[in-house]
C-alpha cells in the first residue's frame, strides 16, 4: 500500500471513530421519535376570564403524548385537582395528542393569590398544570371571542337550545345511538373568510443521483385513533366527547343533519359506568348535557 494511501484511510477511520458517537446520540435522542402508546399525559393551564357574578373560569388541556392510546385514569390520587375536592370535573379520559381548553374550573371572587392545581400521574409519573390568576393570562371567556362579530351580536346573542336523548344501558355487543336536537337564533351572523393570496409555491425536483427514502420505517396509522365527533346544525357546532369510563369506546356520526337533529353511535369494547359530554356552540355561548351510560 503506498504512502499516500494509508494517510487517506487512517484519515476516513479518524473521521469515522469522530463522527460515530454523534450520528448516534442523533438517532437515540427520543425528541426525534413519535409514540403510537406508553408515554405519559400533561395537564397544562391555558388562562383565565372573567364571569358576570365576579368569580373567575380557570381554563385547562392537556397533552396526551401517545399518537393512537387514549389513557383512563380515574379520579383520586392519580388524577386530582387541589385545593378543595380533588374532583372538579376534570376528565379522566385522554384522547391522544394535544386538546385544548377541554374544561374550567369556576373559582370565587375573592381567590386572590392561590393556585389551582390539576396533578395527572401516569406510568409513575407526575405532571401538574398551575393555575392563578395573573394578568398576562387573561383570555376570552369564549374560544371563539377573537374571531366573533359586533359588539352588538355579542349582546343580544342567546346561547343554543341543546337536548340530547339516549338509552342509559347497553348490553355488549350492543352500540349506543345518542341524538342531539339544537336551535339558536342565528347569532353571530356567519361571516365570509377571507379569501388567501394566490401563491404559487416552489417545486423541487429529486436529486436523480441522491438517496431515496427507506421503505422500512414504521408509520404511526392514524386511521386506528379515537377522538370526539363534531358535526354542524344549522351553524351550532355540536361536539360528543367520551369524558369518563373505560377507553376504547368508539364515537362515529353519519355527519348528516336534520332538521336540527343530529346522531351520533358510540361502540364499545369493554364494560362499566361511561359519561358523554356533549356540547353545542354557536361561536359565543357554549352549553353542554352529560350523558351517563351503563355498558354490561
Amino acid at each position: 500500500m503506498s504512502t499516500h494511501l494509508r494517510y487517506i484511510v487512517v484519515f476516513l477511520g479518524f473521521v469515522s471513530i469522530l463522527g460515530a458517537p454523534e450520528y448516534a446520540h442523533a438517532q437515540a435522542d427520543p425528541q426525534n421519535f413519535i409514540f403510537s402508546s406508553g408515554q405519559t399525559v400533561q395537564p397544562f393551564f391555558e388562562g383565565w376570564a372573567h364571569n358576570p357574578d365576579g368569580s373567575y373560569e380557570m381554563h385547562f388541556g392537556y397533552l396526551n403524548r401517545n399518537y393512537v392510546e387514549e389513557t383512563h385514569v380515574p379520579i383520586g390520587p392519580d388524577n386530582r385537582i387541589t385545593p378543595d375536592a380533588p374532583d372538579q370535573g376534570q376528565p379522566t379520559l385522554f384522547y391522544p395528542h394535544m386538546n385544548h381548553r377541554v374544561f374550567s374550573v369556576t373559582i370565587p371572587a375573592d381567590w386572590g393569590n392561590k393556585e389551582l392545581i390539576w396533578q395527572v400521574t401516569v406510568r409513575d409519573e407526575t405532571y401538574r398544570a398551575i393555575g392563578w390568576l395573573q394578568a398576562e393570562w387573561e383570555i376570552e371567556a369564549s374560544a371563539g371571542a377573537r374571531s366573533s362579530a359586533t359588539t352588538e351580536a355579542t349582546t343580544e346573542n342567546q346561547a343554543p337550545t341543546l337536548v340530547v336523548e339516549a338509552t342509559r344501558t347497553v348490553t355488549l355487543p350492543g352500540t349506543l345511538t345518542m341524538t342531539a336536537t339544537v336551535s339558536d337564533d342565528g347569532l353571530p351572523e356567519a361571516r365570509e373568510r377571507a379569501r388567501a393570496a394566490r401563491v404559487t409555491l416552489p417545486t423541487f425536483e429529486p436529486d436523480p443521483d441522491g438517496p431515496t427514502l427507506p421503505v422500512n420505517v414504521p408509520q404511526i396509522d392514524r386511521r386506528n385513533r379515537k377522538r370526539p365527533s363534531r358535526v354542524t346544525v344549522e351553524r351550532v357546532n355540536v361536539t360528543w366527547t367520551q369524558w369518563r369510563g373505560p377507553a376504547g369506546a368508539r364515537l362515529e356520526s353519519p355527519g348528516d343533519t336534520e332538521d336540527g337533529v343530529a346522531t351520533v353511535t358510540a361502540t364499545f369494547e369493554t364494560p362499566g359506568d361511561y359519561l358523554f359530554r356533549v356540547r353545542a356552540s354557536d361561536g359565543l355561548e357554549t352549553v353542554t348535557e352529560d350523558i351517563a351510560v351503563t355498558v354490561r
